[in-house]
């Protein structure tokens, strides 16, 4: 046999082994508690029971109305980013991402400050703050797809309508709005499905009266009804796989070709255009951007004035806690630490496959899966599932695989395009000089894919810091995350409390925001 092949064949079974234990097997045991009927309900009394037809309802419109809303209010700014060049406009596309990549918690205890009981706008456990947030949240995501496939339109396609006689409604309506339908479709769908599958938003914002399924699976846990749990994260599973069937099929239908833009994008010309242009870019920005300057201010607000109390009290201990916040900032670095070399490893080995081709569509499927499914799924999954041969519910290391686990897409879509662009005769010219396959991947892919994969780390950083979903059911009690802490401290009603939450979700809004900035600087130099 090819020594070749055999290497690879060997990386591909690392993370299918890896995948199987830790994600198929936890979702196939989800499944089976849902069809035990121990207690001898049946499923239309767990769905009785679970409220399923109001929370689904709930999930499904309130996932409409964010989309709608998100798309409404993300096209101008899409626009003004697309269609026009202006100074720092790279740098204020990248802060318009800083929400998207925030954690939950960062978000929720933000609005909090901006709409809680004693704000000039009290919005909290209402559904309106709900949709503010989801707005907010994904604002970006319809700026970047959406904004990239506007950038990208030639103009002269416009300009010969608008010199056919039609106005700018009708130029947009009947040429750039069909040219912009995959990218808007492509950026709704990602939105709904965000929105749909929330969880710290809606469990912290919209209190008791508003539940996702994703919320409804936590709750039905916490009141140890692991059939309803399950139940619920079934037919979440079946919403999400629907949505993502319809997008594809759809998407299949209405691919489009079309001229791409040359030269540079225009300056904005007139005051009237450069006045529309910078006063949607500036509302955006306050919109964007407000909520987590409040949120650093109030860390810094004691009943004395402006103070590092806040701060100076994550290092005191807490009655109501095994360990102190300062501990929990450290247990998050450990953990995504961990994650990050996980991450890593296997997603590493899994895109040497991938970029050689010699890997089928599966394998190239089940490493995406995990970024299809709700972080809650995936921890719920772990608890009913992770105790056999060995029992590891109880472990700490569940918190890293998980985080990993989420994380590993990231590593995997980072590395692939790399290692593919690797041209073939700087290998063979390697194996000429008699280099070893091992030598050859040490010597030539290694190095030119080692800033994808510090890239694709970062993420995965990034993305265990701030995972909230997972570790809420497997963080042991001596073992609390920075997202789980502020979870905690937020839920309490003393003002100490409220005050420590801020400071720790500014440190990790900070700690989030400089670990994205450095990866986009990092591919910018050299990827």
């Amino acid at each position: 046999m090819d020594p070749n092949r055999r290497s690879l064949r060997w990386l591909v079974a690392i993370p299918t082994l890896f995948l199987a234990y830790f994600f198929v097997y936890p979702l196939a045991s989800i499944l089976w508690v849902s069809l035990t009927t121990g207690d001898g309900r049946s499923w239309a009394e767990i769905l009785q029971t679970a409220r399923i037809g109001r929370v689904a309802w709930f999930s499904v419109w309130q996932a409409t109305a964010s989309t709608v809303l998100t798309v409404l209010l993300g096209l101008p700014v899409a626009w003004a980013f697309s269609r026009f060049d202006f100074p720092g406009r790279r740098l204020l596309r990248a802060a318009m991402t800083i929400p998207f990549v925030m954690p939950t918690v960062v978000v929720a205890a933000a609005f909090m400050v901006l709409f809680g009981r004693t704000s000039a706008v009290p919005l909290v456990e209402t559904v309106w703050i709900v949709l503010i947030a989801h707005v907010f949240y994904n604002l970006a995501v319809v700026v970047r797809v959406v904004g990239g496939m506007w950038e990208s339109i030639d103009d002269r396609l416009v300009e010969a309508a608008r010199t056919m006689g039609a106005n700018r409604w009708r130029a947009f309506r009947t040429v750039t709005l069909p040219l912009l339908r995959p990218a808007i479709a492509a950026a709704s769908a990602i939105v709904f499905l965000f929105s749909f599958t929330s969880f710290g938003v809606v469990l912290l914002l919209g209190g008791i009266r508003y539940s996702t399924i994703e919320v409804a699976v936590w709750r039905r846990y916490f009141l140890l009804d692991l059939q309803g749990a399950a139940t619920l994260a079934v037919i979440q599973l079946i919403g999400v796989a629907v949505v993502l069937t319809v997008y594809a099929r759809w998407q299949r239908k209405r691919q489009t070709e079309q001229a791409v833009r040359a030269g540079k994008l225009p300056a904005p010309t007139g005051w009237k255009q450069r006045t529309v242009v910078f006063g949607i870019i500036s509302l955006a920005l306050l919109a964007e951007l407000g909520p987590l300057v409040t949120l650093v201010i109030r860390s810094f607000t004691t009943a004395n004035g402006y103070g590092f109390a806040n701060y100076s009290a994550l290092t005191n201990a807490d009655s109501a806690f095994l360990v102190t916040p300062a501990t929990a900032i450290g247990n998050s670095l450990q953990f995504g630490l961990a994650a990050t070399a996980l991450a890593v490893l296997v997603g590493g080995l899994a895109s040497v496959v991938i970029a050689a081709r010699r890997s089928s569509t599966w394998f190239d499927t089940l490493l995406m899966l995990p970024l299809g499914t709700s972080a809650v799924t995936i921890g719920f999954g772990f608890v009913v599932a992770l105790d056999w041969p060995v029992d590891l519910r109880t472990s700490v290391i569940l918190v890293p695989i998980a985080h990993a686990l989420v994380a590993i897409p990231f590593v995997v879509r980072t590395t692939v395009p790399v290692l593919a662009s690797i041209r073939n005769h700087l290998r063979e010219a390697a194996a000429t000089l008699g280099a070893s396959p091992r030598q050859v991947f040490r010597k030539v892919d290694l190095p030119i894919a080692a800033k994808a994969l510090a890239a694709g780390g970062g993420l995965a950083f990034a993305v265990s810091l701030g995972e909230f979903g997972a570790t809420s059911f497997i963080a042991r009690p001596a073992a609390p995350t920075l997202p789980v802490a502020i979870f905690r401290f937020l839920a309490r009603p003393a003002e100490a409390s409220f005050g420590k939450a801020m400071a720790m979700s500014t440190i990790l809004m900070l700690v989030t925001a400089v670990v994205i900035l450095a990866i986009d600087g990092y591919r910018a130099g050299d990827l």
